[in-house]
């Protein structure tokens, strides 16, 4: 089980309980291609979030492990079938190169300082992953300065 747990800065109003899904969880559910609502995260004693937050993905066979237990916590907890990914997720953020689209139109928007393909390729995958959903349509992106702020971006 994999001991390095990353919560960001702008995630810490929730961090202690684990509250909302952390972006290393959601990392983890894009890589196994598992949708979890938060009305699910919510059944889920502490216990079981923490597992989901420090069990690994690195490997294929990590990933088929998390998968699994998840798809049997969310049975379990929240009575329901797990809902899969119909398509795999788009992984930008595993491109150090170049800087997503999505995050450039975000910045603009916003009015922010651009981010440049430099500073991209520093930012860790996580890092990167983090910026994209909060810069993605339908995502709650009012953390996207903070974001770009902890990161030095």
């Amino acid at each position: 089980m994999s001991t390095d747990l990353q919560i960001f800065g702008f995630e810490r109003d929730f961090a202690d309980t684990l509250r909302c899904i952390p972006m290393s969880v959601r990392m983890k559910l894009d890589e196994c291609g598992i949708k979890l609502s938060l009305r699910q995260w919510s059944r889920f004693n502490y216990k079981d979030r923490y597992e989901l937050c420090y069990r690994s993905t690195e490997s294929d066979v990590d990933k088929q492990h998390y998968r699994q237990f998840l798809k049997e916590l969310i049975r379990a907890r929240s009575n329901e079938e797990p809902v899969f990914l119909a398509t795999p997720q788009p992984t930008e953020w595993k491109d150090g190169d170049s800087v997503p689209t999505c995050l450039q139109k975000q910045i603009l928007e916003k009015n922010l300082s651009p981010v440049s393909p430099q500073k991209w390729a520093t930012l860790t995958p996580l890092q990167r992953f983090s910026l994209i959903k909060l810069c993605r349509s339908g995502h709650e992106n009012h953390n996207l300065p903070a974001a770009l702020r902890e990161f030095t971006l």
